[in-house]
């Protein structure tokens, strides 16, 4: 029986991006960052959340009615929701008729998840997959992924973590013995950038992966350890930052490290930020050019990490 709940906004099923093979990746809600480029911005907030579809909404005003405590409003720019008296009443969701209004945001138990992502196992074992948990960070709900995980390891499904790494060491001591494959983020090099465009030092999170590699070499963990940095457009995807990580990588991790990704950025979390609400300021920032991307490569070889533990993820320009 299951001792825990976890807070979830989201289960994608075939992805094969988020550790080895094809995947289901579970979101969890709530980030100790607030990163300028997150891809998922409903995962910042560790609170329940109303989202709007544009697209859906027919103006009836149904919504705005139905609000126990009149938080929900209607205007010609769309409907806007007082996220600080909200009440959840879901009065604007149950009245919506055609759905542009939904929470973002639920609660699960690890074994009624579980159940719901065993149902994929044959195509995990045959394309050479397995579990991944994402967010928001999911360490700030550990207790719920190391069940989900024990789950895992008792059925003999391959394990996956996504973590930015900026929490307690002893939320990844519990759950990295029973995780396969890590997969950590290192965005920024430089302390005072790193705190400007995510809101926190990354103090904590260099400290965190030495302390992994070391437990890896000391038989502690055997988890697979993949590297990743977002390639964002002037901030993170620039020589001073590729270079300053590839060197601490080969410095420090080259031994336990078996990928370096970088993730070149899009915008395709665009209607995500609309959806809340949110002015994204980046939303007009360019997609990398395959050129810039290229030379962004050239800077890791020449840091002397193995060209083959290189991989560039995402889409480029010509």
């Amino acid at each position: 029986m299951s001792h825990s709940k976890g807070f979830i906004f989201d289960i994608y099923r075939g992805t094969t991006h988020d550790g080895p093979g094809m995947r289901s990746t579970v979101f969890l809600k709530g980030c100790c960052l607030s990163c300028a480029w997150c891809h998922n911005p409903e995962s910042i907030s560790s609170k329940q959340q109303l989202w709007w579809e544009k697209n859906q909404c027919i103006g009836c005003g149904l919504c705005e009615k139905s609000c126990d405590g009149n938080n929900c409003t209607l205007s010609e720019s769309g409907v806007s929701v007082n996220t600080e008296k909200c009440k959840k009443c879901a009065g604007c969701v149950k009245a919506c008729p055609t759905g542009a209004i939904s929470f973002v945001g639920k609660e699960i138990d690890a074994d009624e998840l579980f159940a719901e992502l065993k149902k994929y196992d044959s195509y995990y074992k045959s394309y050479g997959g397995g579990i991944t948990v994402s967010g928001g960070e999911p360490l700030l709900q550990y207790e719920f992924v190391k069940e989900l995980f024990a789950l895992c390891r008792q059925n003999g499904i391959h394990t996956a973590l996504d973590t930015c790494g900026a929490v307690p060491f002893e939320y990844l001591d519990e759950v990295l013995p029973l995780t396969d494959c890590v997969l950590y983020d290192i965005k920024l090099m430089d302390a005072a950038l790193h705190k400007q465009y995510t809101g926190q030092s990354n103090e904590r999170i260099l400290e965190n992966i030495l302390k992994i590699a070391d437990g890896k070499r000391q038989g502690k963990y055997s988890s697979e350890i993949w590297i990743r940095t977002p390639l964002i457009p002037k901030i993170t995807a620039t020589a001073e930052n590729i270079s300053a990580i590839a060197g601490f990588i080969k410095e420090n991790l080259d031994d336990t490290v078996s990928r370096f990704e970088l993730c070149t950025f899009n915008k395709a979390c665009a209607n995500k930020y609309e959806k809340l609400g949110i002015d994204w300021t980046l939303k007009d920032f360019p997609v990398m050019s395959l050129k810039d991307v290229e030379e962004i490569r050239k800077i890791v070889e020449e840091s002397g990490i193995d060209k083959e533990k290189t991989v560039i993820s995402g889409i480029t320009s010509e």
